[in-house]
């Protein structure tokens, strides 16, 4: 199975490498390009027991890897998981859920073969 995960932060990054793990082919997408570039040199900005080590072996075997590029992997992957950070509602705010629904619009309309989660 080949799936992308967008957001790289602790979420994102954590479930993505332990899919890897299990043998699924993982592309993380951020739009942070510096950060991608570290991760693709196995430069891991969080703390997670082992996941060092994780990151790296399954970059080797070629089950984990990291682009800026959402559009280049979506007709490749059979699901979309969003591991990116929803703003606070605010008194005058509506609730998150719209705001994820609208978020996720532009994938639904670019890849019809996709589940997104």
């Amino acid at each position: 199975m080949n799936i992308a995960i967008v957001g790289t932060g602790y979420v994102g990054l954590v479930s993505g490498t332990c899919f890897a793990e299990m043998g699924v082919n993982v592309t993380c997408v951020d739009v942070n390009q510096a950060k991608v570039e570290s991760l693709q040199k196995g430069e891991i900005p969080i703390y997670e027991p082992g996941l060092d080590e994780m990151v790296l072996r399954n970059q080797r075997e070629g089950r984990l890897k990291f682009t800026t590029d959402l559009a280049s992997v979506l007709d490749g992957v059979e699901m979309v998981f969003s591991a990116v950070g929803t703003p606070p509602p605010t008194k005058t705010a509506p609730p998150t859920c719209s705001t994820f629904s609208l978020s996720r619009a532009p994938l639904v309309k670019t890849s019809r073969n996709t589940r997104f989660s």
